[in-house]
């Protein structure tokens, strides 16, 4: 059996719909599974050694580049190297019109969400099959039961993202144990205040961990500098990419962040997480896992820093 898996983003997203690979796989030892995902998040399904061919696609790039002869070039080759194999079946997890549209580019029974249990309704259009599955799951368990229902498996098989961190040397790290604190998001009002990190901050490394930082773009590095000066012993990182990240936060003690998708790969690699919410609800799309797995605060109501603290401090001591 040959499948196509849709979860093309975002980096939660992708990273919630690794256990549904290991769940295939426990299924159905023999099949073959690749994965469709945007080119930004492709080193996620790497990852997952029972995840067959990696297949990028660049929606979000290319809807803006659509005047560029190239683009139309890129478009095209896409779509020849996804219909260069037929698939026993397309299953789209992700529930959108554009991740359908992708679908029915593939060759395949296609299934996927109703139109009841989709996030956009009109994609239950373009599937052969759909399934009603229940809206006030968590996305991890809102993909498990789609995948199961479509496949005719159980519900109930343990949960197992299914990754390892890559073997990569980091040797700019400090000595000793660190935390890694994850200060940036996609959205400002989701942005805990930066005294609340240098509290936080001071109070790891009086108990003689290190933080370590990582940020991606200027604003978040300048934002993760400010941070660093104030507590001491801080370290911002350089420019990593997903796999050296990953590499990052599986040797962390201990990983605290707002709501961002590094956070849900922390959760994924079994490392104690901590994430916290400032404008945003966490029942259906928290951090999720059977480690260490905290979501403190919800929409309107961020967690105090004493509260991250003592849970750190838990964490810390497991």
């Amino acid at each position: 059996m040959h499948i196509l898996l849709l979860k093309t983003s975002s980096l939660g997203d992708v990273i919630h719909n690794l256990p549904v690979v290991s769940d295939l796989r426990r299924s159905f030892p023999e099949a073959c599974i690749d994965w469709c995902v945007e080119e930004s998040f492709a080193d996620i399904p790497r990852l997952h050694p029972a995840v067959g061919e990696v297949i990028p696609v660049a929606i979000r790039r290319w809807r803006h580049q659509l005047g560029r002869v190239a683009t139309w070039r890129e478009m095209r080759d896409f779509r020849q190297r996804l219909r260069s194999r037929t698939y026993d079946f397309v299953l789209d997890t992700q529930g959108l019109v554009k991740s359908a549209l992708v679908g029915r580019l593939a060759q395949g029974r296609r299934l996927g969400y109703a139109a009841e249990a989709a996030r956009e309704s009109f994609a239950a259009r373009f599937y052969d099959d759909t399934f009603v599955i229940p809206c006030n799951l968590h996305a991890v368990q809102r993909n498990r039961w789609l995948a199961a229902a479509a496949f005719d498996y159980p519900v109930d098989l343990p949960l197992d993202y299914g990754i390892s961190p890559p073997a990569i040397d980091i040797g700019w790290l400090p000595a000793g144990p660190f935390a890694v604190l994850l200060t940036a998001t996609s959205r400002d009002d989701k942005l805990w205040q930066e005294a609340h990190w240098h509290a936080v901050g001071r109070a790891l490394s009086g108990a003689g961990v290190s933080a370590v930082l990582p940020a991606g773009n200027a604003r978040e590095r300048e934002r993760a500098e400010r941070i660093a000066t104030a507590v001491a012993g801080a370290v911002v990182a350089p420019p990593l990419g997903l796999r050296e990240l990953a590499a990052l936060l599986a040797g962390a003690g201990v990983v605290i962040g707002v709501d961002t998708g590094l956070a849900h790969l922390a959760a994924a690699l079994r490392v104690p997480v901590i994430a916290l919410y400032v404008a945003t609800d966490p029942s259906l799309t928290g951090v999720f896992g059977d480690g260490f797995v905290r979501n403190l605060g919800n929409t309107g109501r961020p967690p105090t820093p004493a509260e991250v603290i003592a849970t750190a401090e838990r964490a810390l001591r497991r």
